[in-house]
C-alpha cells in the first residue's frame, strides 16, 4: 500500500532508480509519454512514475492536477488498459505541499519484453531507449521451465518439507514403498529436482508445490492462485451460481477428488438407444478427467492472478486454461505438444495423464459413445477452453455441430488407421441405414469438405457410395 510515509521515503533516495520515476507535472502530463513509461517499467520489472515531485535533489512536491477529477483518472486507467493490455493502479496522495499521483506499473511476463507502437522501450538514465540487443535476448531465454525450478519454500526443515508436502500420496501414486526413514524420502524428493538442500536448508521446489501441496496456500497468494476452481451454475448461463469450490490441494494429490466431486456434481442424463440402458452422469468420467488433466498440464503458469476453471452450467461443461496452446486446435487429436514437459512427465507417471496425445482420442470417443455432441475446443486472447456439451438429438444440432462431429469422427478413425465413410458416420449419429438418412450424412461429408476440413481419400474407390474420408492434414 502506498502511502504519505512511503513517498517521504521515495523523496529521500539519491537517484531515480530502475524502477521509480519522478516527474512534476504540476499542470498535465502526456499520456502518451505516459504510456512509454509504463511499458520500460513494466520492462525493468515493474515500478512506480510518481506525478507532482521534482526529478532533481532534493526532491520537493510541488503537486500535480493531472487528472484530478476521478472520472478523469478512471479514464486514463482504461486508456492504459485499451493501449497495453495490462491494468495499471493509480494511486492519490494528499501531501501538505500538494497532490501527489503514483501510477503503479506490474512486471511484464516473464519471457515477454513490452513494445509501445513497436518498440521495445527501457530506461537509460532519465531517458527511454530501445532494448538493446543482449537485453531482449536476455528476457526472451528466460525460459518457461524455469517457473517449475523456482522456489516455492526456501531455508526450510525436513520436518517443514514433510508437512507441506504429502509425501504419502507421492509414493502411492508411483507404487513404490513408503521409504522407512525420514532421510530417504527426501533423498527420493531431491532425485527427482523435487527438493534441494542448501546450506541453510532445504528448498521447495514450485513444481513440487503444484503438485503435492497438501495446501497451496500454505506456499505463497501466487501459488494458491493456481488452485484449479469449480464453479457451477444453475442454469446455461451465469447469473445464477449453485457451488464454487477452489481445490487448494497439489494437482496430483487432489486430482481424483477433483474429478469426483466434478463427475457427481453433473445432472443425470437420459440415455439414447443401445449403448446404456440406464440414467447416466451427463458427462462422461472419462472425458472430464482427460479435459481436466490437460488443462492442469498444458495452462501457461507465467500467466498470474488466473487459474484453471471447470464452470457447468445445465446443458455443457466449460474446462479453460490460461495460455495459447503451441498447436492449433484442428490438430488436437492427432499431435502432441506440451510447454510443461516436467509437470507433464510426472503427471503421467503418476498415472494421472495418458501417453502423449492419446488423451484427446478419448475425449472424443466417450463423446460418440455417450451419443454426446463433438467437443468444441476454443482459443480466446488468453485462454484455451474445451466444451463438453449434453447430449442433444441429431435434429437438434446446429450445421456448425454437425461439421466439427464429422470432422473429429474422420481424425478418430485415421488416428486407428481406420477410414471414415458414409455409413460410419451414419453409424456415430445413431442414424437409420435409410436412403433418406444416407443422403443428409452425406450432405454433412460435402459441408466438411467445403469447409475443407476433410478430403477424399484417392486410394479408395472414386465411387460416391464407396468413397472414403481422411482429415485435411493427412
Amino acid at each position: 500500500m502506498i502511502t504519505l510515509e512511503t513517498l517521504e521515503k521515495w523523496l529521500l533516495v539519491p537517484t531515480e532508480t530502475e524502477t521509480l520515476e519522478f516527474k512534476e507535472a504540476k499542470q498535465q502530463f502526456d499520456s502518451t509519454k505516459l504510456l512509454k513509461y509504463c511499458v520500460a517499467l513494466a520492462n525493468e520489472r515493474g515500478g512506480y512514475i510518481v506525478l507532482g515531485v521534482t526529478d532533481k535533489r532534493p526532491r520537493q512536491v510541488v503537486g500535480c492536477l493531472a487528472w484530478s477529477t476521478a472520472e478523469d483518472l478512471n479514464k486514463i486507467k482504461a486508456y492504459i488498459v485499451e493501449k497495453l493490455r495490462f491494468r495499471v493502479d493509480a494511486t492519490e496522495l494528499q501531501h501538505p505541499d500538494g497532490r501527489v499521483l503514483v501510477f503503479e506499473v506490474p512486471t511484464r511476463p516473464v519471457g515477454q519484453p513490452l513494445a509501445f507502437d513497436g518498440a521495445y522501450l527501457m530506461r537509460a538514465g532519465e531517458d527511454l531507449v530501445p532494448m538493446t540487443p543482449d537485453v531482449l535476448k536476455s528476457i526472451f531465454g528466460e525460459d518457461q521451465q524455469d517457473w517449475f525450478s523456482q522456489p516455492a519454500q526456501c531455508n526450510t526443515s525436513p520436518d517443514n518439507v514433510i508437512a507441506l508436502l504429502d509425501t504419502q500420496t507421492y509414493f502411492e501414486l508411483l507404487e513404490i514403498p513408503y521409504p522407512t526413514s525420514r532421510d530417504a524420502v527426501l533423498e527420493r524428493l531431491q532425485s527427482q529436482y523435487l527438493i534441494n538442500q542448501t546450506a541453510q536448508g532445504w528448498t521447495i521446489t514450485n513444481l513440487a508445490a503444484i503438485l503435492l501441496a497438501k495446501k497451496l496456500d500454505a506456499f505463497s497468494p501466487a501459488l494458491a492462485r493456481k488452485a484449479p476452481r469449480v464453479v457451477i451454475y444453475e442454469g446455461i448461463n451465469k447469473l445464477q451460481t449453485r457451488d464454487d469450490k477452489t481445490d487448494n490441494r497439489g494437482y496430483a494429490v487432489g486430482f481424483d477428488g477433483l474429478v469426483d466431486f466434478v463427475h457427481s456434481a453433473a445432472p443425470q442424463n437420459r440415455f439414447i438407444e443401445e449403448v446404456v440402458r440406464e440414467e447416466v452422469k451427463m458427462f462422461p468420467k472419462q472425458a472430464l478427467r482427460e479435459l481436466i488433466a490437460n488443462a492442469l498440464v498444458h495452462q501457461d503458469f507465467l500467466v498470474t492472478g488466473t487459474s484453471v476453471m471447470i464452470e457447468m452450467y445445465s446443458d455443457r461443461i466449460e474446462i479453460s486454461n490460461p495460455g495459447i496452446p503451441p498447436i492449433k486446435v484442428e490438430r488436437f487429436i492427432d499431435e502432441y505438444r506440451s510447454r510443461n514437459e516436467q509437470l507433464a512427465d510426472l503427471m503421467r507417471r503418476f498415472g494421472i495423464c495418458e501417453e502423449k496425445g492419446s488423451g484427446i482420442d478419448k475425449v472424443v470417443s466417450a463423446a460418440e459413445e455417450f451419443q454426446l455432441p463433438a467437443p468444441d475446443f476454443r482459443v480466446g486472447e488468453t485462454r484455451t477452453t474445451a466444451v463438453l456439451f449434453a447430449h442433444q438429438d441429431f435434429a437438434d444440432m446446429s450445421k456448425s455441430d454437425r461439421i466439427r462431429a464429422c470432422y473429429q469422427h474422420c481424425c478418430l478413425l485415421y488416428v486407428s488407421n481406420q477410414r471414415m465413410s458414409n455409413q460410419t458416420l451414419r453409424e456415430r449419429f445413431r442414424l437409420s441405414e435409410s436412403k433418406a438418412k444416407a443422403v443428409i450424412v452425406s450432405q454433412i461429408i460435402g459441408a466438411t469438405k467445403e469447409a475443407g476440413l476433410i478430403k477424399t481419400d484417392e486410394s479408395e474407390s472414386s465411387s460416391t457410395r464407396y468413397a472414403r474420408y481422411l482429415p485435411f492434414w493427412a
